[in-house]
């Protein structure tokens, strides 16, 4: 039986911060996803697509061009936006603003959720009641690099 490729859910900030530096975990996240490996899937939700844009256009809008022109080849899967109801099941674990995050993230069925929101999923990382992992940049590389060196997947 074929493993099922780990899917990792990328959340608004990492992309940001992956295009806009050339170094650091987003960017190589970024990098790997790019690179099309068969064992690996990103995904980001339609609600982190508008955020992007949103922020790029309002603080940095001379990266939407990079933005647009790198965002395909990172073959990155799209969530549907959660619909109401399934915020108001999650509503009360963490901002009002990252629910649709992590309900895309559960609906997508992803591994790992990978944020940089340290204040507002911090809280959820210790909890593990969560059907995927939450998880910021460093500590996703550090799961995935020996899977990608060997070339399978990542227990």
């Amino acid at each position: 039986m074929e493993k099922r490729a780990v899917r990792v859910f990328l959340d608004s900030n990492v992309i940001l911060s992956g295009l806009i530096s050339d170094k650091g975990a987003p960017r190589i996240i970024l990098d790997i996803l790019s690179l099309g490996l068969p064992f690996i899937t990103g995904v980001t939700g339609r609600y982190n697509l508008i955020e992007i844009e949103r922020n790029l256009k309002k603080k940095a809008p001379d990266v939407l061009p990079a933005y647009r022109h790198y965002f395909p080849k990172m073959n990155l899967t799209i969530a549907p936006l959660p619909s109401a109801e399934e915020v108001r099941r999650y509503a009360g674990h963490l901002s009002e603003k990252d629910v649709p995050v992590l309900v895309s993230a559960i609906k997508a069925k992803a591994d790992f959720l990978v944020t940089g929101d340290k204040k507002d999923f911090g809280k959820l990382k210790v909890s593990g009641d969560y059907p995927c992992v939450i998880v910021n940049p460093a500590e996703f590389l550090e799961a995935i690099l020996p899977a990608i060196i060997k070339g399978d997947k990542a227990q």
